[in-house]
């Protein structure tokens, strides 16, 4: 069975229990800086989390009053480490369209769309589209980096994308979240909310919050703790190189020359 595009197997050995072990936590307290001011424009009463792995996010949703929630993930999410009743969580290939004969108040697909192909990225935003007139939505950006990201795109190719479908980008939660430690740095660099156009032109509030919202071409943002990461990670790789040199050689590099 192929899952996101890969072998079923790998993909059990790709997201096993120790990968959303390692992030559950700071998962969560994201969830509970960012889930917040989404509430308190969306007013939700039921949600639905497209990705949702072991349901961390929803089970936030709970904590912060709504029962009626659904989780849709693959098979290889244990059941046995789900965040949410197993009665809410439905085993989905997210490579093919999304079958529910329900809309939700507000879908999420939270650092998923870049495990999937780029083949299967327009029947992925049809799928969140169809659920809900309010989409919460990130996903890694190139040399991003992760397990199995096999499309990682600029937050611009995703608000395109959104745009077809009739929604409009609203970048209101990235610059409540940004300097905060506590939300892990890749939901404050990639978190946009999409809304339906029809929605939109009805409310004055989030008309508002879009007149903040930068020209497409500037939602294309690197969060600096992600720079700072790559550029460590250069900067030791080129150190290792130098260091491997002949003796004369590292003396060009210190200045001493010949």
């Amino acid at each position: 069975m192929y899952i996101y595009g890969i072998n079923y197997k790998k993909s059990m050995h790709i997201y096993s229990k120790e990968f959303y072990e390692d992030q559950q936590s700071g998962s969560c307290i994201s969830a509970k800086e960012i889930l917040p001011i989404v509430f308190d424009l969306i007013h939700p009463k039921s949600v639905i989390d497209v990705g949702c792995g072991v349901g961390t996010w929803l089970s936030v949703c709970q904590e912060l009053g709504i029962d009626d929630v659904v989780g849709l993930d693959g098979p290889y999410v244990s059941e046995g480490m789900l965040k949410i009743p197993v009665t809410k969580f439905k085993k989905t290939d997210l490579s093919k369209p999304v079958s529910i004969s329900r809309k939700f108040d507000l879908a999420m697909s939270l650092e998923v769309a870049e495990h999937l192909s780029e083949l299967d990225a327009e029947t992925f935003v049809d799928s969140l589209v169809k659920l809900s007139p309010v989409v919460l939505f990130s996903a890694a950006i190139p040399l991003q980096g992760g397990h199995n990201h096999v499309n990682e795109q600029w937050q611009s190719y995703w608000a395109d994308k959104f745009f077809k479908k009739g929604y409009v980008v609203v970048d209101c939660i990235r610059q409540a979240v940004w300097s905060k430690d506590s939300v892990e740095w890749w939901y404050a660099q990639n978190v946009l909310l999409f809304v339906q156009k029809e929605l939109f032109d009805s409310r004055n509030d989030i008309q508002a919050l879009a007149r903040d919202t930068t020209h497409k071409s500037q939602l294309d943002l690197v969060h600096p703790k992600n720079y700072e990461r790559f550029s460590d990670a250069s900067r030791i790789s080129l150190l290792s190189v130098i260091l491997s040199l002949p003796k004369r050689t590292r003396q060009v590099f210190s200045g001493k020359g010949f």
